[in-house]
């Protein structure tokens, strides 16, 4: 590879690849496992991609292996255009006429696994956008578009210079901020989540930034009875998201 080059956009596992042909994202060319017996789920990939107009190429597993950096790539590797990230104030016109949109704004996560867990429970419970910081945390890399099955594909993705900026922003255009902080005295469930909502977590261990900290409108806690001391970020983020569906209404 020519130094300084930035390396191809790659989307590789069975859903994550489905999914992207399903969100529109335009894909370069598929690369899949020349396998001995027939594969009905890697057929339907090649036809849902060759009805695209994508070029599909079978290749053997090694190949595959070398292209993706990984053997988690289920016999299917595509090539696809890079990720456009919004930007937060476009991502706050588009959503001007929303009533009461939820977005989650993440402080600092920086394993792939986590960001794909949140980004998958984002989609399904019909979060409006997620909101990353650009240095030191994950971006949606191809392992993070596995991890969330797809879901990625799906979601509004915004990069901010400043999340504690970010933060007030948002307030601007009147979400109301919950952090999620251990030591907080309020719980998850003693908060309104029916109104405009940014739901902040930070990593495991560090937890939000003290700049994050203060700019949250109110900090709330999960309970923890046993003998750990906190939730995977991904699942304590699941829990206040589907308490917001809750209090929004939803039954199922």
């Amino acid at each position: 590879m020519t130094r300084g080059r930035r390396p191809p956009a790659l989307v590789y596992g069975r859903n994550p690849v489905v999914e992207a042909i399903r969100a529109g994202r335009r894909l370069k060319r598929l690369l899949l496992l020349a396998a001995p017996a027939p594969d009905s789920r890697l057929d339907e990939i090649a036809a849902a991609a060759r009805a695209a107009g994508v070029p599909v190429e079978e290749v053997g597993r090694e190949r595959l292996d070398a292209v993706a950096h990984t053997r988690a790539h289920q016999g299917v590797v595509a090539y696809v255009e890079r990720r456009p990230y919004w930007e937060l104030g476009a991502l706050l016109d588009d959503l001007e006429t929303e009533p009461a949109p939820m977005v989650v704004v993440l402080d600092g996560i920086q394993d792939p696994q986590n960001l794909g867990g949140v980004c998958r429970s984002a989609d399904a419970a019909g979060v409006a956008a997620v909101i990353l910081p650009k240095d030191r945390a994950a971006e949606v890399t191809p392992a993070v578009a596995k991890a969330s099955a797809g879901a990625v594909e799906h979601l509004r993705i915004c990069q901010v210079a400043s999340v504690a900026q970010a933060l007030e922003r948002l307030k601007a255009a009147g979400f109301w901020t919950i952090g999620l902080a251990g030591e907080a005295d309020a719980t998850y469930a003693d908060v309104d989540l029916t109104r405009r909502t940014a739901i902040v977590a930070g990593a495991e261990g560090a937890g939000l930034h003290q700049l994050v900290r203060r700019r949250c409108d109110q900090l709330v806690a999960l309970p923890m009875l046993g003998r750990v001391s906190s939730l995977n970020v991904a699942v304590a983020v699941s829990v206040v998201l589907y308490e917001a569906l809750r209090q929004r209404g939803h039954k199922g």
